[in-house]
């Protein structure tokens, strides 16, 4: 009965999920077949998720907990094919261990604090990732923001030529869309890495989004440098902040299509576009949003999220060595398995 119930279950979600950005996307990520660490054993939804995973061939998991507590804690769950590992007995730890001294014994880690760190199941998955014994990782439904990257700033740093990592979200459409949409997806930046940012951060920050809304979301890039203010229509030191982080990168990237300083409704609605922002190639058709601050971005997507009925996947990290990736504590099963598609797709070949 309890395989019938998971069969019916998951034949629902198909039904409800087939011909949507969400299915394609899972769709394209199951056919890289990576393999995706999950650090957070302990969380029934982590854990639906890593099922749910495997039985949609999205990607090969590897779920970090004591195998007896997750499947005395999820009775309904059939983790068939997902490897369970335990970092405080794994045969890798000492290997691990190891790794994670020679990294940091510079700042002062001795032997001995870093076998103890490397039992921390996002430090262990985080040295999983290093070793190359996993893809890309997936954690922070449990845990704070700071406790999934710090591991992946200490262990996997970040890509060549990449001052700093930010972050993403993949903004799903209810369905039946909306009508300022061409596509089902939006992408929004940052909402939930770096509180605050330089002009050439937020122009750094731009660019790679754009990047990620062309490898992660499939969509052409039209991104609006987001404001109070649209086109000189308020004067404060924030909105030249975004003045000039706009015109940063112009020069960087000349061939984005990317405008600033503009308000939401300008960059979103033709109408109001048209008013306040005439000539614009961006206005009205933005379909990639820079926020000026985390303030503002996180207010931001949790209003479309809640209200607006689109589905949050994120916060998704760029500028990584290798694919990491924080979860809002507020998320759920659904938006997991999303970030795992993701973060395969994230792997570079």
């Amino acid at each position: 009965m309890a395989n019938l119930m998971r069969q019916i279950k998951q034949l629902g979600r198909k039904i409800v999920e087939t011909g949507s950005f969400a299915e394609e996307l899972k769709k394209r990520a199951g056919e890289k077949q990576r393999t995706i660490v999950l650090c957070e054993g302990e969380d029934a939804r982590v854990v639906e998720a890593a099922q749910r995973c495997v039985e949609e061939e999205v990607a090969k998991i590897v779920l970090l907990g004591k195998e007896a507590e997750i499947k005395a804690a999820n009775p309904d769950a059939d983790l068939t094919g997902v490897e369970i590992v335990n970092p405080a007995v794994s045969p890798k730890l000492e290997e691990y261990a190891n790794l994670l001294y020679e990294l940091r014994k510079a700042k002062g880690m001795t032997e001995e604090q870093a076998k103890e760190q490397a039992k921390d199941p996002t430090f262990f998955g985080a040295l999983m990732l290093k070793s190359g014994d996993a893809d890309g990782l997936v954690s922070g439904a449990c845990h704070s923001t700071a406790n999934t990257l710090r591991p992946g700033l200490q262990i996997i740093k970040t890509a060549p030529g990449v001052k700093a990592v930010s972050s993403f979200n993949v903004m799903i459409a209810p369905a039946g869309g909306n009508k300022y949409m061409k596509d089902d997806v939006l992408v929004f930046a940052d909402c939930g890495l770096n509180p605050t940012y330089t002009a050439e951060g937020l122009a750094d920050c731009a660019i790679a989004t754009a990047q990620s809304a062309k490898d992660i979301a499939g969509i052409e890039p039209c991104i609006a440098m987001l404001s109070f203010s649209t086109k000189g229509s308020a004067k404060h030191d924030n909105v030249t902040l975004v003045q000039e982080a706009t015109r940063i990168a112009k020069e960087k990237a000349p061939e984005l299509a990317l405008d600033g300083e503009l308000q939401f409704d300008a960059a979103l609605v033709p109408e109001v576009a048209a008013i306040k922002a005439p000539g614009s190639a961006v206005a009205g058709h933005a379909n990639v949003f820079i926020f000026p601050d985390l303030q503002s971005g996180n207010i931001g997507y949790k209003i479309a999220e809640r209200l607006g009925g689109f589905q949050a996947v994120g916060p998704i990290c760029q500028g990584f060595a290798k694919p990491l990736n924080d979860l809002s504590r507020g998320c759920k099963a659904s938006d997991i398995v999303l970030a795992v598609a993701i973060t395969a797709l994230q792997v570079k070949d």
